[in-house]
């Protein structure tokens, strides 16, 4: 299942230009496929999707083959990956705990993974607080932060 709808994702994205996960979501919804934006999101990271601009926006592409990966990317992963010690969810709060000094790059970090959903973040020294919109949305998000920890 989960190698059938990542072929379709990639069908998808040869086909038109999809410009955020939540379009993408969108459509493989249409297809029938019942994803959430934490699945897509994780199989973007799988397929090793990367973002181009052309004269459209940005939008997802596939990898170049026996490229290595981009150094934003690993670099992102690696603060995720060093950064955080724990993820929980609140209701519609996601609470970070990272080690001492690393809250603001962690989050940084996070914000720009662009969740669909977020009203805002803020970091202190070791600890983030996420709000987003439903408890749903909240519990997605802490499910992919922790899957990249694991």
């Amino acid at each position: 299942m989960k190698n059938l709808r990542q072929e379709a994702i990639l069908k998808i994205i040869e086909e038109q230009a999809v410009f955020t996960q939540e379009m993408l979501v969108s459509i493989l919804q249409k297809q029938g496929w019942n994803v959430t934006q934490a699945t897509v999101s994780r199989d973007i990271k799988a397929l090793g999707l990367r973002k181009t601009t052309d004269g459209k926006g940005t939008r997802y592409v596939k990898p170049i083959v026996g490229a290595p990966p981009q150094p934003t990317q690993v670099h992102a992963n690696t603060i995720l990956i060093n950064g955080i010690i724990d993820v929980i969810s609140a209701q519609n709060f996601v609470i970070v705990k990272c080690y001492a000094g690393m809250a603001g790059a962690v989050c940084a970090t996070i914000d720009n993974m662009h969740f669909q959903g977020v009203a805002g973040s803020i970091a202190g020294d070791d600890t983030i607080f996420i709000c987003t919109l439903t408890n749903d949305i909240a519990a997605e998000i802490k499910e992919m932060l922790s899957a990249i920890k694991e």
